[in-house]
Protein backbone atom coordinates (compact mmCIF):
# COMPACT_ATOMS: atom_id res chain seq x y z
CA UNK A 1 0.00 0.00 0.00
CA UNK A 2 1.48 3.67 -0.78
CA UNK A 3 2.58 5.81 2.05
CA UNK A 4 0.90 9.21 2.28
CA UNK A 5 1.74 12.86 3.63
CA UNK A 6 -0.43 13.75 6.41
CA UNK A 7 -0.93 16.64 8.40
CA UNK A 8 -1.46 16.68 11.98
CA UNK A 9 -2.31 18.54 14.85
CA UNK A 10 -2.92 22.58 15.53
CA UNK A 11 0.87 22.80 14.91
CA UNK A 12 0.39 20.86 11.59
CA UNK A 13 3.20 18.92 11.93
CA UNK A 14 3.69 16.83 8.73
CA UNK A 15 3.80 12.99 9.48
CA UNK A 16 4.76 10.72 6.66
CA UNK A 17 1.84 7.39 6.73
CA UNK A 18 1.07 4.14 5.73
CA UNK A 19 -2.51 3.34 4.62
CA UNK A 20 -4.70 0.47 4.65
CA UNK A 21 -6.71 1.80 1.26
CA UNK A 22 -6.53 4.83 -1.18
CA UNK A 23 -6.96 8.44 -0.30
CA UNK A 24 -7.31 11.69 -1.89
CA UNK A 25 -5.04 14.91 -1.84
CA UNK A 26 -7.47 16.87 1.16
CA UNK A 27 -9.02 13.92 2.80
CA UNK A 28 -10.28 14.31 5.91
CA UNK A 29 -8.66 11.15 8.49
CA UNK A 30 -8.24 9.53 11.73
CA UNK A 31 -4.14 8.55 12.13
CA UNK A 32 -2.46 7.01 14.98
CA UNK A 33 0.74 9.16 15.81
CA UNK A 34 3.45 9.47 18.49
CA UNK A 35 1.13 11.06 20.46
CA UNK A 36 -2.11 9.10 20.11
CA UNK A 37 -5.51 9.14 17.68
CA UNK A 38 -5.78 12.14 16.11
CA UNK A 39 -7.67 14.12 13.09
CA UNK A 40 -5.29 14.97 10.25
CA UNK A 41 -5.78 15.61 6.41
CA UNK A 42 -4.33 13.81 3.60
CA UNK A 43 -1.46 16.28 1.49
CA UNK A 44 -0.20 13.72 -1.20
CA UNK A 45 1.23 10.51 -1.90
CA UNK A 46 4.74 10.16 -0.05
CA UNK A 47 6.94 9.18 -3.36
CA UNK A 48 10.22 9.21 -3.51
CA UNK A 49 10.85 12.94 -4.78
CA UNK A 50 8.47 13.98 -1.97
CA UNK A 51 10.56 12.14 0.83
CA UNK A 52 13.83 13.74 -0.39
CA UNK A 53 12.40 16.90 0.27
CA UNK A 54 11.42 15.79 4.00
CA UNK A 55 13.71 15.57 7.13
CA UNK A 56 13.11 12.62 9.25
CA UNK A 57 9.38 12.90 9.14
CA UNK A 58 7.54 10.97 12.38
CA UNK A 59 5.88 8.31 11.42
CA UNK A 60 2.22 6.98 12.23
CA UNK A 61 -0.72 4.86 10.54
CA UNK A 62 -3.89 6.13 8.87
CA UNK A 63 -6.83 4.05 10.61
CA UNK A 64 -10.10 5.25 8.12
CA UNK A 65 -11.19 8.27 6.67
CA UNK A 66 -13.62 10.69 9.20
CA UNK A 67 -16.88 9.62 9.76
CA UNK A 68 -19.57 11.89 10.43
CA UNK A 69 -19.12 10.90 14.53
CA UNK A 70 -15.84 11.94 14.34
CA UNK A 71 -16.63 15.33 12.74
CA UNK A 72 -19.13 15.79 15.82
CA UNK A 73 -16.41 14.39 18.44
CA UNK A 74 -13.42 16.90 17.15
CA UNK A 75 -16.38 19.70 17.36
CA UNK A 76 -17.01 18.85 20.98
CA UNK A 77 -13.44 18.80 21.33
CA UNK A 78 -13.10 22.37 19.89
CA UNK A 79 -16.12 23.62 21.84
CA UNK A 80 -14.98 22.74 25.38
CA UNK A 81 -10.83 23.88 24.15
CA UNK A 82 -11.79 27.42 25.84
CA UNK A 83 -12.86 26.25 28.85
CA UNK A 84 -10.19 24.31 29.37
CA UNK A 85 -7.75 27.18 28.46
CA UNK A 86 -9.31 29.23 30.53
CA UNK A 87 -9.12 26.47 33.63
CA UNK A 88 -5.26 26.66 32.50
CA UNK A 89 -4.70 29.94 32.40
CA UNK A 90 -6.36 30.70 36.23
CA UNK A 91 -3.76 27.57 37.29
CA UNK A 92 -1.10 29.45 36.01
CA UNK A 93 -2.05 32.80 37.67
CA UNK A 94 -2.75 31.26 41.18
CA UNK A 95 0.45 29.31 40.84
CA UNK A 96 2.04 32.61 39.86
CA UNK A 97 4.43 30.95 36.88
CA UNK A 98 6.16 33.47 34.83
CA UNK A 99 4.99 32.14 31.55
CA UNK A 100 2.19 32.73 28.92
CA UNK A 101 -0.31 30.39 27.95
CA UNK A 102 -0.32 30.72 23.89
CA UNK A 103 -2.67 27.87 23.33
CA UNK A 104 -4.28 24.07 24.46
CA UNK A 105 -4.63 20.88 22.29
CA UNK A 106 -7.07 18.30 23.00
CA UNK A 107 -5.48 15.18 21.20
CA UNK A 108 -8.45 13.70 19.20
CA UNK A 109 -8.20 10.16 20.91
CA UNK A 110 -8.32 11.96 24.34
CA UNK A 111 -4.77 10.60 25.78
CA UNK A 112 -2.47 13.97 26.41
CA UNK A 113 -3.69 17.96 26.93
CA UNK A 114 -0.73 19.89 25.10
CA UNK A 115 -0.13 23.09 26.82
CA UNK A 116 1.97 25.56 24.96
CA UNK A 117 3.39 28.56 26.46
CA UNK A 118 6.19 31.20 25.97
CA UNK A 119 8.46 31.57 28.80
CA UNK A 120 11.91 33.32 29.09
CA UNK A 121 13.49 30.89 31.43
CA UNK A 122 12.99 27.30 32.26
CA UNK A 123 9.59 27.11 34.23
CA UNK A 124 8.85 24.26 37.22
CA UNK A 125 5.23 23.15 36.18
CA UNK A 126 4.92 20.35 38.06
CA UNK A 127 1.83 21.47 40.67
CA UNK A 128 0.40 22.52 37.23
CA UNK A 129 0.79 19.92 35.75
CA UNK A 130 -0.75 17.97 39.11
CA UNK A 131 -3.47 20.48 39.21
CA UNK A 132 -4.45 20.21 35.51
CA UNK A 133 -4.34 16.58 35.57
CA UNK A 134 -6.79 16.28 38.34
CA UNK A 135 -9.27 18.59 36.59
CA UNK A 136 -8.81 17.50 33.13
CA UNK A 137 -9.00 14.22 33.63
CA UNK A 138 -5.71 13.19 30.97
CA UNK A 139 -2.54 13.08 30.50
CA UNK A 140 -0.82 16.88 30.78
CA UNK A 141 2.36 17.60 28.03
CA UNK A 142 3.61 20.64 28.40
CA UNK A 143 5.31 22.09 25.53
CA UNK A 144 7.64 25.57 25.36
CA UNK A 145 7.80 27.07 22.30
CA UNK A 146 9.13 30.43 20.62
CA UNK A 147 7.76 33.70 19.27
CA UNK A 148 7.79 32.31 15.70
CA UNK A 149 5.74 29.16 16.87
CA UNK A 150 3.09 31.36 18.52
CA UNK A 151 2.66 33.34 14.75
CA UNK A 152 1.91 29.63 13.89
CA UNK A 153 -0.50 29.18 16.06
CA UNK A 154 -2.33 32.28 16.36
CA UNK A 155 -1.24 34.77 13.23
CA UNK A 156 -3.96 34.32 10.12
CA UNK A 157 -2.82 36.25 7.69
CA UNK A 158 1.08 38.64 6.51
CA UNK A 159 1.29 41.51 5.03
CA UNK A 160 1.11 40.24 1.11
CA UNK A 161 -3.11 39.24 1.75
CA UNK A 162 -1.75 35.34 1.99
CA UNK A 163 -2.25 33.20 5.11
CA UNK A 164 1.13 32.99 6.97
CA UNK A 165 3.60 30.76 5.18
CA UNK A 166 4.52 29.14 8.70
CA UNK A 167 1.27 28.31 9.01
CA UNK A 168 0.90 26.95 5.53
CA UNK A 169 3.52 24.97 3.10
CA UNK A 170 6.54 25.38 5.90
CA UNK A 171 7.64 22.42 7.38
CA UNK A 172 10.32 24.05 9.21
CA UNK A 173 11.19 27.82 9.92
CA UNK A 174 14.50 28.71 8.05
CA UNK A 175 17.11 30.87 9.93
CA UNK A 176 17.06 34.28 8.68
CA UNK A 177 19.43 37.33 8.98
CA UNK A 178 19.26 41.08 8.13
CA UNK A 179 22.29 40.24 5.62
CA UNK A 180 19.34 38.67 3.26
CA UNK A 181 17.38 41.86 3.46
CA UNK A 182 20.45 43.89 2.61
CA UNK A 183 21.45 41.97 -0.28
CA UNK A 184 17.95 42.04 -1.85
CA UNK A 185 17.93 45.75 -1.34
CA UNK A 186 14.81 45.32 0.76
CA UNK A 187 13.72 48.23 3.03
CA UNK A 188 15.49 48.03 6.43
CA UNK A 189 12.78 49.56 8.56
CA UNK A 190 11.74 46.85 11.20
CA UNK A 191 8.56 47.50 10.58
CA UNK A 192 8.41 46.45 6.93
CA UNK A 193 10.21 43.22 7.12
CA UNK A 194 9.59 41.72 10.02
CA UNK A 195 6.46 39.18 10.15
CA UNK A 196 3.60 38.58 12.54
CA UNK A 197 6.04 37.02 14.85
CA UNK A 198 8.18 40.17 15.69
CA UNK A 199 10.93 38.57 13.28
CA UNK A 200 12.30 38.89 10.21
CA UNK A 201 10.04 37.66 7.50
CA UNK A 202 10.45 33.81 6.28
CA UNK A 203 10.20 35.27 3.01
CA UNK A 204 13.37 36.93 2.77
CA UNK A 205 15.28 33.46 2.92
CA UNK A 206 13.16 31.99 -0.38
CA UNK A 207 15.56 33.91 -3.24
CA UNK A 208 18.16 34.58 -0.97
CA UNK A 209 19.90 31.77 -2.76
CA UNK A 210 19.62 32.95 -5.98
CA UNK A 211 20.94 36.17 -5.23
CA UNK A 212 23.86 34.76 -3.25
CA UNK A 213 24.93 32.80 -7.01
CA UNK A 214 24.63 36.03 -8.76
CA UNK A 215 26.60 37.72 -6.44
CA UNK A 216 29.49 35.21 -6.86
CA UNK A 217 29.09 35.42 -10.43
CA UNK A 218 29.58 39.11 -9.93
CA UNK A 219 32.96 41.54 -9.86
CA UNK A 220 33.31 42.57 -5.91
CA UNK A 221 32.62 46.41 -5.10
CA UNK A 222 35.57 48.45 -5.54
CA UNK A 223 36.94 45.91 -8.40
CA UNK A 224 38.62 47.53 -11.23
CA UNK A 225 36.80 46.41 -14.48
CA UNK A 226 37.46 46.88 -18.56
CA UNK A 227 33.96 47.36 -20.65
CA UNK A 228 34.09 48.23 -24.04
CA UNK A 229 33.49 51.80 -23.44
CA UNK A 230 36.82 51.89 -21.27
CA UNK A 231 37.85 51.18 -17.52
CA UNK A 232 36.50 51.85 -14.23
CA UNK A 233 35.80 50.93 -10.78
CA UNK A 234 32.92 49.32 -9.08
CA UNK A 235 30.97 51.00 -6.99
CA UNK A 236 27.36 49.29 -6.80
CA UNK A 237 25.63 45.96 -7.45
CA UNK A 238 22.41 45.49 -8.80
CA UNK A 239 22.07 41.64 -8.23
CA UNK A 240 19.59 40.33 -9.36
CA UNK A 241 19.35 42.34 -12.66
CA UNK A 242 23.34 41.68 -12.74
CA UNK A 243 23.86 45.10 -13.12
CA UNK A 244 26.83 47.36 -11.69
CA UNK A 245 27.46 51.00 -10.88
CA UNK A 246 30.57 51.99 -12.32
CA UNK A 247 32.75 55.21 -11.94
CA UNK A 248 34.81 55.35 -15.22
CA UNK A 249 37.83 56.91 -15.63
CA UNK A 250 36.70 60.22 -16.49
CA UNK A 251 34.24 60.00 -13.50
CA UNK A 252 31.04 60.18 -14.98
CA UNK A 253 28.43 57.14 -13.20
CA UNK A 254 27.31 54.38 -15.38
CA UNK A 255 25.01 51.19 -15.16
CA UNK A 256 27.29 48.00 -16.32
CA UNK A 257 25.45 44.87 -17.50
CA UNK A 258 27.57 42.44 -16.43
CA UNK A 259 27.76 40.61 -19.48
CA UNK A 260 29.08 43.82 -21.14
CA UNK A 261 32.42 43.36 -19.24
CA UNK A 262 35.29 42.59 -20.82
CA UNK A 263 37.46 41.72 -18.28
CA UNK A 264 37.82 42.26 -14.42
CA UNK A 265 41.83 43.59 -13.04
CA UNK A 266 43.22 42.50 -10.04
CA UNK A 267 43.78 44.93 -7.52
CA UNK A 268 47.77 43.77 -7.59
CA UNK A 269 48.22 44.59 -10.87
CA UNK A 270 46.27 48.27 -10.68
CA UNK A 271 48.58 48.98 -7.67
CA UNK A 272 51.86 48.11 -9.52
CA UNK A 273 50.34 50.19 -12.55
CA UNK A 274 49.50 52.69 -10.48
CA UNK A 275 52.58 52.85 -8.21
CA UNK A 276 54.66 52.51 -11.36
CA UNK A 277 53.15 56.40 -13.09
CA UNK A 278 53.81 57.71 -10.05
CA UNK A 279 57.71 56.65 -10.05
CA UNK A 280 57.82 57.98 -13.48
CA UNK A 281 56.38 61.19 -12.45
Amino acid sequence: MPNYVVRCGIMRTLHVMQGRQEYIRGMRVIARTPRGLEAGEIVCEADQRVLDQMDNPPGGTLQRPMTEEDENELAHLTAHSVAEADICFRAMRELELPMDLVDIERVFGGERVVVYYLSENRVDFRELVKRLSNELQTRIEMRQIGVRDEAKLLADYGDCGKPVCCNTHLMKMPPVSMKMAKMQKATLDPNKISGRCGRLKCCLRYEYDVYEEHQRSLPRIGADIVTSNGRGRVLGQEVLSRQLLVQMEDNRRVMVHADDILSVMRREKTRERTKQASEEE
